[in-house]
């Protein structure tokens, strides 16, 4: 019986003692559900500063003027006296073409010239010789001393070699005219300079063959102007709204690592550029011109470059950093039916019009976060200004990331720790 007892008395205190951690558990669980969290955020002064708006785009560095010179006529290239980066002045020799057939077909159409000449002062002779017989006889028919029939075959005779006369003069201004487009064929194959500049890309050797044509021959070479230089960049269709001609720009040329050349907007593209079209990766730019301010000698063309367009600057105005600004949706102020299940959307509003997120920022107030809705306007790569919402010098929540764009509500409890590494951290 007593060891009976004894059993007894041992598992009520086991499952006693089992019930008792039970319920600590339990009470753990409780309190530990209704802590409330603390976010660990980092904080900016609210300052005035100075912010110029920038339009960033990438491109490549052109002349901006340079002629390329195309071969007008057909033949081998017997003369090549320059070379790529020559500098050359307007009328010196480039090229010339071997002009052995152009010169045939001149000595040909000077031929043909004097040929027909020739037949004209013949024909003009004989016109002088009919027109005198004409009028002899045409005397004589007023005094009634020539019969009828004799003045009209006088009469014929003149008007037919009148006709041949004209015909000959015809003749011989086509003959003009062969003779004429002869000779510009010939010195088609003479290629000048058409201006003062440096040869800039050389696209074919000594005795190779070329094709001439008006409107698409073989190119020869590009003449450029070095001296005045531009950036040709493309930029998006969102941005090109902001830019205009004569806004200053920075320059980085890729191949001067951090040196900053000046520049300014002179043309403004009006077509659009699209690339993916179709598809999920659609861009479309738009083409903008920047002239390099004293570029120097040493600037190539093709070279890669990335410009700054400053599109508008503001002075003394009130600023917090760009990742301070966040966007979230405005409360909803028709409730949700009861009968919703979580997940469900919110009903629409009945105007059906859609809710536009509103911008806010977060400041802090007593270790608490307080949401502001904000107006802002330009921006550069640190700062964006704020228009209304703000008076100065309040503090503005600049991170983390996370924290400003989910986790932050009105209200809610913070701790602000503006270490070096605690940013890190985070």
């Amino acid at each position: 019986m007593t060891t009976g007892k004894k059993k007894s008395k041992k598992k009520l205190i086991i499952f006693g003692a089992l019930g008792a951690l039970l319920l600590v558990v339990i009470l753990l669980v409780i309190f530990a559900g209704n802590k409330e969290e603390i976010i660990s955020v980092q904080t900016e002064k609210v300052e005035k500063r100075t912010i110029t708006q920038l339009v960033s785009a990438t491109g490549k560095i052109n002349p901006v003027f340079e002629v390329r010179i195309t071969a007008e006529a057909t033949g081998e290239i017997v003369s090549l006296p320059v070379r790529e980066g020559d500098v050359v002045r307007k009328g010196q020799l480039l090229a010339r073409i071997k002009p052995d057939i152009y010169e045939a077909q001149k000595v040909s159409a000077d031929a043909r010239l004097s040929q027909t000449k020739a037949n004209l002062n013949s024909t003009k002779a004989l016109l002088d010789k009919v027109e005198a017989e004409f009028k002899r006889v045409q005397g004589l028919a007023q005094k009634q001393l020539a019969s009828e029939a004799e003045f009209e075959s006088a009469k014929a005779s003149y008007y037919q070699t009148q006709g041949t006369f004209e015909s000959q003069k015809s003749l011989v201004a086509q003959a003009e005219a062969s003779l004429k487009e002869a000779v510009e064929n010939l010195n088609k194959t003479y290629i000048y300079s058409p201006m003062n500049g440096t040869v800039s890309r050389l696209s074919v050797e000594l005795a190779e063959r070329v094709i001439g044509s008006v409107f698409q021959g073989t190119e020869i070479l590009t003449v450029a102007d070095l001296s005045k230089m531009e950036a040709t960049v493309d930029v998006d269709e969102n941005d090109v709204v902001l830019v205009e001609v004569g806004d200053t720009a920075k320059i980085n040329i890729d191949a001067f690592g951090d040196k900053v050349f000046k520049g300014v907007v002179t043309q403004i593209g009006n077509s659009a550029k699209t690339t993916g079209l179709g598809s999920q990766d659609q861009v479309v730019n738009f083409e903008v011109r920047i002239q390099l301010v004293n570029p120097g000698d040493q600037i190539r063309p093709g070279m890669s470059c990335d410009a700054d367009v400053q599109t508008e600057t503001k002075k003394n105005v009130l600023t917090v950093p760009i990742q301070s600004v966040t966007a979230r949706m405005p409360e909803s102020k028709e409730k949700k039916p009861e009968s919703a299940e979580e997940g469900e959307q919110a009903p629409k509003p009945k105007n059906g019009k859609t809710n536009k997120p509103k911008e806010v920022v977060f400041t802090i107030n007593e270790s608490k976060a307080k949401m502001i809705e904000v107006k802002t306007g330009i921006s550069d790569d640190t700062y964006i200004e704020i228009i209304s919402g703000l008076s100065g010098n309040e503090d503005v929540v600049n991170g983390p990331y996370r924290a400003i764009s989910k986790e932050l509500e009105d209200g809610k409890t913070v701790t602000v720790t503006n270490k070096r590494k605690d940013v890190k951290k985070d």
